[in-house]
């Protein structure tokens, strides 16, 4: 019998706690690259406005979720106007 998981996040983390972190952050991230898409910012553009380096915008939009914490992602998205809510739910 195959295992079913609700995300990709949840078959690959160690454990649940990590899977919900890095679905927040790909959700996050997935966010700030249509930001960029939608104002069409050049990745210099888009790390003045958003805060960080050229490289870094480069490593948001290849994927590299382990080099991004929460906490950066949110600031990211403070730093060009947005606001974050947070919805909390019953795990299944």
């Amino acid at each position: 019998m195959k295992n079913k998981f609700e995300s990709v996040f949840d078959a690959i983390a160690e454990s649940r706690e990590k899977a919900v972190n890095m679905k927040l952050r790909a959700q996050l991230m997935h966010e700030i690259i249509d930001r960029i898409d939608k104002n069409g910012w050049k990745q210099a553009e888009a790390a003045k406005k958003l805060g960080v380096t050229q490289p870094r915008i480069s490593d948001l939009q290849r994927g590299k979720m382990s080099k991004f914490s929460l906490d950066m992602l949110v600031n990211m998205l403070a730093s060009v106007g947005e606001d974050i809510e947070i919805k909390l739910k019953k795990a299944a």
